[in-house]
């Protein structure tokens, strides 16, 4: 992508990262609301849910979709297409005076929210093709997206006490509007479009339905169980689809997705370990959180700062310290150790007492996983989009964020089936409720380490060491 000043490109990243924490503020901003919308609202515990899946399900489902879409219309033109996308469907969330359009209104923004992200990725591997200033530029990116959940909290919590619920949705407006102007300013047209591909419809409709009706099934696996008729019926639909959709993608002239991505030794591993990173990171994030408020008693905003030390550690990170320790060491030994603290991290969580006190219980835990993701993210990004070529740049991006995204989703659901499953047999064993509770959390961290340290041992044995100085030129 041209840029005729090296300080432009910085501007633009710093701007598209705008669009990316926008994104990512809003699958965990809205956690925090969610009592006063069903009190405006009148929703039931059951369709409350619905807030948050809907915006879930349309995500997972459209962001490979995204990708290809930028491949064959331009990343930039794509991206300011998903954020006019997202932030007019937050206005029509923030204006919402009834269930089925803040329902709906939910449902497009994770439309918008998947195209934008699933591009983002692809824009910045684009713009930097300099090893040292891609390894920086994307310890950035990976510091936004780690991050941004925490800083969702921390402004969802602010925003809904002190105006109402309907801010977390209209702050979007200024900040998709000025993002949308200095995009149009900053980067250029010129991106690697493919006029010859056409695409896939086929392989859209196969893998969207698949993606859409396996995050449907797991995000509400629990509520439905995990081996009744329903989710079984779902889970099973959307195996056939992919089946189909990789029967397709292997016939068709123009893939959504080429498979031949796959023998790409790094593209393929860093997917994997993907799936796995994002099921121990959600059990760190999520069960934490829970951790801190049904067992220590800490309000959302104190949940908010408990995560602080991992943000600033992981912002150490991402400000240069990641892309130096990269150029110096490639991006397999990063990527094992921080797995492998990230492990040590859930494992210190699955010690956590009952009685607890931030000192003891939560920072050293939060220390390590900051260490670990800020150490880990990086690589397995680079990893994943390095071998690409330019041309299926959005594709690779699309297909990492969806490793992320349905790793994450599946990780949560069994994670927190484990931690149900096991507080239910302590409570009836006669344990008190908090004892059960804690008993529930440390297995779900517990697993959470497994996830990590299988992680680490396949991006550390697996993946190859040399990817990223090979690459001058993306």
């Amino acid at each position: 992508m041209p840029h005729s000043d090296s300080a432009n490109r910085w501007l633009a990243l710093y701007v598209l990262c705008a669009g990316v924490l926008m994104i990512v503020l809003d699958t965990t901003i809205v956690n925090v609301a969610l009592p006063s919308i069903r009190e405006d609202l009148k929703f039931t515990e059951t369709s409350l849910v619905w807030v948050v899946n809907a915006y879930m399900v349309t995500f997972g489902g459209f962001l490979l979709l995204g990708g290809r879409l930028g491949d064959l219309l331009g990343h930039r033109r794509t991206f300011l297409g998903g954020l006019a996308f997202f932030t007019l469907a937050s206005v029509a969330c923030g204006l919402a005076g009834s269930q089925a359009v803040l329902i709906g209104a939910r449902a497009i923004q994770g439309i918008g929210g998947a195209i934008v992200t699933a591009v983002a990725l692809s824009l910045i591997m684009n713009m930097f093709t300099a090893p040292a200033d891609r390894a920086k530029a994307m310890g950035i990116y990976g510091f936004v997206c780690s991050a941004g959940g925490t800083i969702g909290t921390l402004l969802g919590g602010f925003l809904t006490t002190a105006l109402n619920w309907h801010w977390i949705f209209l702050v979007n407006l200024p900040i998709g509007a000025v993002v949308y102007f200095f995009c149009l300013r900053l980067i250029a047209a010129s991106t690697h479009q493919n006029t010859e591909a056409r695409l896939d419809v086929a392989g859209v409709a196969a893998v969207t339905a698949a993606s859409m009706l396996g995050v449907y099934a797991i995000v509400n696996g629990r509520e439905l169980g995990w081996t009744s008729t329903a989710t079984m019926g779902m889970l099973g639909t959307a195996a056939a689809l992919l089946a189909a959709f990789l029967m397709i993608e292997s016939r068709v002239r123009h893939p959504l997705m080429p498979l031949a991505m796959f023998r790409l030794r790094n593209v393929a591993t860093a997917n994997v370990v993907g799936v796995l990173w994002a099921a121990s990171m959600f059990a760190w994030f999520f069960i934490s959180a829970l951790y801190m408020q049904l067992v220590l008693g800490y309000t959302p905003m104190q949940v908010g700062l408990g995560f602080l030390p991992a943000n600033l550690i992981m912002a150490a990170f991402s400000i240069g310290l990641s892309a130096r320790i990269v150029m110096r060491f490639g991006i397999r030994i990063p990527l094992a150790a921080g797995l492998l603290l990230a492990a040590a991290g859930l494992a210190l969580f699955a010690r956590a007492r009952v009685d607890g006190t931030f000192p003891v219980d939560v920072m050293p835990g939060m220390t390590l996983l900051g260490l670990g993701a800020g150490l880990a993210l990086n690589p397995v990004l680079l990893a994943a989009m390095s071998d690409v070529d330019p041309a299926d740049s959005g594709i690779a991006s699309g297909v990492v964020n969806t490793s992320f995204m349905l790793g994450g989703a599946l990780g949560l659901a069994v994670l927190a089936s484990l931690a149900g499953a096991r507080t239910e047999a302590l409570a009836v064993w006669g344990a008190d409720p908090r004892i059960a509770l804690t008993g529930g959390y440390h297995a779900a961290f517990a697993a959470g380490a497994v996830f990590a340290v299988i992680a680490a041992a396949a991006g550390g044995l697996v993946i190859r060491a040399s990817a990223l100085p090979a690459h001058d030129s993306a």
